[in-house]
């Protein structure tokens, strides 16, 4: 009990400071679930379910204020979840740690971009024609789910910033990928589920966590925060996503 005691407290922490850049907590859950001694599979079992649950909550408020892009989404999950096998049994044949250095370098990128960048908005990018959209979504979720296969990460890492770079409004393109995760966090909660790795009490105790987390985040997202302090916090979670990847490659 204390072990889910401490879980369901590190999960509302972090579930709330990744709801509002859209990308989900999964990827900090597990390896701070495995060192306070939950079984890895459990882990992740966990984490992804966690992280389909907290995104429901959150996009339920996205949707109701009209923030997420559903003619780029769309295409975004279908496109992502086909490529993202594909990238997984490609990466059997390519090193794994340049490419993770590789993934590191993009995400430095992408946070500098964030945090320092300051080109004029596109203002409407998300309200423009159906076929662009697709087309974004297309060439995004490409990337994102061939990637995200590939190096074994979560492809929303990709997706929020490469809307922002699109020109779209930096909530919105936080609350889309947000919706997006929903389905690609089930997915593979589905495959760990279906070899039993769930564990049940943890999960009740966390989901307590992570919806609160989820509330809490969307709340500071849409009422509390402005577009720049939204950008600002995205670029921030990228580079400590960017630092817990090089802790792990050294």
């Amino acid at each position: 009990m204390i072990v889910t005691g401490i879980a369901a407290v590190v999960t509302f922490v972090f579930t709330t400071a990744l709801t509002i850049a859209g990308v989900g907590a999964a990827f900090i859950l597990i390896p701070v679930f495995d060192a306070i001694g939950i079984p890895i599979r459990e882990a992740m079992s966990t984490a992804l379910l966690l992280n389909c649950l907290a995104m429901i909550f959150a996009s339920s408020r996205y949707i109701r204020r009209r923030l997420v892009v559903f003619r780029t989404a769309l295409p975004i999950l279908v496109v992502a979840t086909a490529l993202s096998p594909l990238g997984a049994y490609t990466a059997q044949y390519v090193p794994e740690t340049p490419l993770r250095w590789l993934f590191v370098a993009f995400l430095l990128f992408a946070a500098v971009m964030m945090l320092f960048y300051r080109a004029k908005l596109k203002e409407g990018a998300e309200r423009a024609s159906a076929l662009r959209l697709l087309v974004y979504g297309i060439v995004v979720g490409s990337v994102a789910g061939y990637v995200g296969g590939l190096l074994g990460v979560g492809g929303g890492n990709i997706i929020v910033p490469a809307l922002v770079w699109l020109g779209f409004d930096p909530k919105k393109a936080s609350a889309t990928t947000a919706f997006i995760v929903i389905f690609s966090s089930f997915s593979g909660f589905l495959g760990h589920a279906a070899l039993g790795q769930v564990n049940w009490l943890l999960l009740g105790g966390t989901a307590i966590g992570s919806v609160g987390g989820a509330i809490l985040g969307a709340y500071l997202m849409t009422e509390k925060l402005n577009r720049s302090q939204v950008k600002l916090t995205i670029g921030l979670i990228l580079l400590g996503i960017a630092a817990k990847m090089i802790f792990g490659l050294v």
